[in-house]
């Protein structure tokens, strides 16, 4: 069945969601299950036709050009901001930089923020289940300006230990960050009982958001959080999208990062003055049509409603978790309560790698490998792990289909192992 403009309505069924999604309509995947969400997610007919209308009717650059289409152009990238910011519950838009993704939104932090602020003997306190993305760049800030790194560990069910966090917060402690949900675990952070003990100690935090935004509601202005940085291919947007939300008083306290067109506000030989606040941050050239999909994408995620997203997810990995434990030699990593939509397991002594093969040959997607947190493995004293992750467009059928291929497997494999 293909999809027509006609098909596309303002009210989407969150049980029939996935004919907008034009991969699933090509005959080679019909009988796509694609499970590995967690690194990206599929993209809705709405975000695809409003990133080729963009490049099909309004093409121009944005706040530059005094012509009917860049002021199109320009209206819409705007529009999308506005969208972003009701999205996460922001209190102006203003407080929304666009970016090309998570990793970079914590970049712009550490370089623009961090390098200015954190200093010899403050320390930034992180925790074992974070991302290589939200890890890396602070071993550079520790580097370069003598700041001392800790970690908040996880216990044997890949929860966060908070007890250890309020033990290791101190008056030393400049940043926490932290990340709300774990891309290998599931585990959800706790944030707002972090972000409450760190305000106390006038420490800073940023948080991970890349796992739920896409899944379930986000109210930063509720969180209170200082930076929340996602991804926009992780919630149906165009690659290449991403957001930097921080407070205005964050935003203010930070240097540009990229330097050149747009950001700034006039030039002379020797000296240079930045533009207002969010342009300041926004240098050159930006993917312009991809920031206008993510407008779309939240205009679909919202038209099925946040609450909507991580009532179906939740059902779906409620599900998962009890099929997946009726297999003998199955060991699934992480919490069994408390999650969101991401199952990281490993099956008799199949490699994952070996294993997400298998699944592949009969039409079935999943991620192997350390998915960018090697501190999770060493702790976990594996080299990788398989994972399997749901969104809105997967079902129970599709789970049921996962747990007899993954029976399949390990009958295959017994031969060799």
């Amino acid at each position: 069945m293909s999809i027509t403009e006609a098909q596309i309505k303002p009210e989407i069924n969150i049980k029939d969601v996935r004919k907008y999604f034009p991969i699933f309509e090509m005959p080679e995947n019909r009988d796509l299950i694609y499970f590995d969400n967690a690194a990206t997610s599929q993209r809705p007919l709405q975000v695809i036709k409003t990133w080729d209308k963009f490049n099909r009717e309004y093409n121009a650059n944005t706040h530059r050009g005094a012509y009917r289409i860049a002021e199109k152009a320009t209206q819409e990238y705007e529009k999308a901001r506005d969208k972003v910011a009701g999205f996460i519950g922001a209190g102006l838009s203003n407080e929304i930089v666009f970016v090309r993704g998570a990793t970079e939104a914590i970049n712009f932090v550490a370089y623009g923020w961090a390098l200015k602020h954190v200093q010899a003997g403050d320390e930034i306190l992180l925790s074992e289940l974070e991302h290589h993305s939200n890890l890396v760049p602070w071993q550079m800030v520790a580097q370069k300006t003598g700041a001392k790194l800790k970690f908040i560990e996880f216990d044997e069910s890949g929860q966060l230990k908070m007890e250890q966090y309020f033990q290791l917060l101190s008056a030393k402690t400049r940043l926490v960050a932290i990340t709300q949900m774990s891309n290998v675990l599931g585990s959800i952070t706790d944030v707002k009982s972090i972000i409450n003990s760190a305000l106390q100690v006038n420490a800073r935090v940023l948080v991970d958001g890349a796992q739920t935004a896409p899944h379930m509601p986000v109210n930063v202005s509720n969180m209170d959080a200082d930076f929340y940085v996602f991804s926009g291919h992780k919630m149906l947007g165009p690659m290449g999208t991403g957001v930097l939300y921080a407070k205005r008083e964050r935003f203010e306290e930070m240097d540009p990062v990229f330097f050149g067109g747009s950001m700034i506000s006039d030039v002379d030989y020797n000296s240079s003055t930045w533009n207002d606040i969010p342009w300041k941050f926004e240098a050159g050239t930006q993917n312009i049509p991809g920031v206008i999909g993510l407008g779309a994408a939240v205009d679909f995620l919202q038209q099925i409603g946040p609450d909507s997203v991580r009532a179906h997810d939740q059902a779906l990995t409620d599900y998962a978790l009890e099929q997946m434990q009726l297999i003998g030699q199955l060991k699934i990593f992480g919490p069994l309560t408390n999650r969101g939509p991401v199952i990281s397991f490993s099956l008799a002594d199949i490699h994952p790698h070996d294993l997400a093969t298998f699944l592949d040959s009969h039409n079935i997607a999943i991620r192997a490998g350390h998915h960018c947190a090697k501190l999770i493995m060493k702790r976990l004293h594996v080299p990788a792990t398989a994972r399997t992750s749901f969104y809105l467009y997967n079902n129970k059928q599709e789970i049921d289909q996962f747990v007899i291929t993954l029976d399949k497997a390990k009958d295959y494999f017994s031969k060799w192992i």
